[in-house]
C-alpha cells in the first residue's frame, strides 16, 4: 500500500484522435501522477490493443499494483478486455475501473479542449478513489443442468421444445390445460388451406 492506499496504476489512452484530438492527455497523465496512492502512470496511444494491455500486464509486475484505472473509451465496449488483461497479470479483475475520457470529455466537447482535460481529470481522480475502495469478487461456479423447461404447449411451445430438444438437450414441457396444442387444438381447420389444424 502506498499512504495506506492501495497501489493503484493509471493507464491514460489517446484512441488515436478520438481523446487526444480535444483532451490533452498529457496533462491528464501528469495530474495522475500526483493523485495519492497512485504508483504508476502509463501514458499510450492504444491500450486496448495488444501492446497497451501487455505495459498493463508489465507495470502491474514492475510496480506491484493492487488497483488499476484504465481512462480511455465506454467499458462496454472494452471492460472485458481489461478485467481479462488483469486476470492475466494475477489481479482480480473486479479491482480495475475505467474512466471513460472518450464518450464522457472528448466526442462531447469538441472545441472546447480545456474543459474536456478538467473534466477528464475530475473523472480519473473519480476512478482512482473508486477503484481504491473496490474489494475483490469471485465468481460463483453453479453447476448447470443441462435441460430446459418450456412453459405452455401451444403450437408456440411445442415448436420450441421440438427445436431445443432437436439441438440435444431433455425438455420438458409444461401445460397447464389437460391437452397440448392451445387454441389450435380447439379449431377443425386452419386458413387458408383448410388443413386439419391437429
Amino acid at each position: 500500500m502506498s499512504n495506506g492506499l492501495p497501489r493503484t496504476g493509471v493507464f491514460v489512452c489517446d484512441c488515436g484522435l478520438n481523446i487526444a484530438g480535444t483532451v490533452d492527455t498529457k496533462t491528464v497523465a501528469a495530474f495522475a501522477e500526483k493523485l495519492p496512492g497512485v504508483a504508476c502512470v502509463v501514458h499510450n496511444r492504444y491500450t486496448c490493443a495488444d501492446p497497451g494491455q501487455n505495459e498493463i500486464r508489465d507495470a502491474i509486475a514492475e510496480h506491484k499494483l493492487e488497483r488499476i484505472v484504465v481512462a480511455s473509451c465506454t467499458p462496454r465496449i472494452h471492460e472485458t478486455t481489461f478485467r481479462a488483461c488483469v486476470e492475466s497479470a494475477g489481479v482480480n479483475p473486479y479491482l480495475m475501473e475505467m474512466a471513460n475520457l472518450r464518450e464522457h470529455c472528448s466526442w462531447v466537447h469538441v472545441g472546447e479542449p480545456e474543459a474536456a482535460t478538467h473534466k477528464a481529470m475530475d473523472l480519473i481522480a473519480s476512478a482512482v478513489a473508486r477503484a481504491q475502495r473496490l474489494q475483490p469478487q469471485i465468481e460463483p461456479k453453479i453447476k448447470v443442468q443441462q435441460a430446459v423447461l418450456v412453459i405452455g404447449g401451444g403450437v408456440a411451445g411445442i415448436q420450441a421444445a421440438l427445436d431445443i430438444a432437436d439441438g440435444g438437450l431433455q425438455v420438458y414441457l409444461v401445460e397447464k390445460e389437460p391437452s397440448i396444442g392451445g387454441l389450435m387444438a380447439q379449431l377443425d381447420k386452419t386458413y387458408p388451406t383448410m388443413d386439419c389444424s391437429i
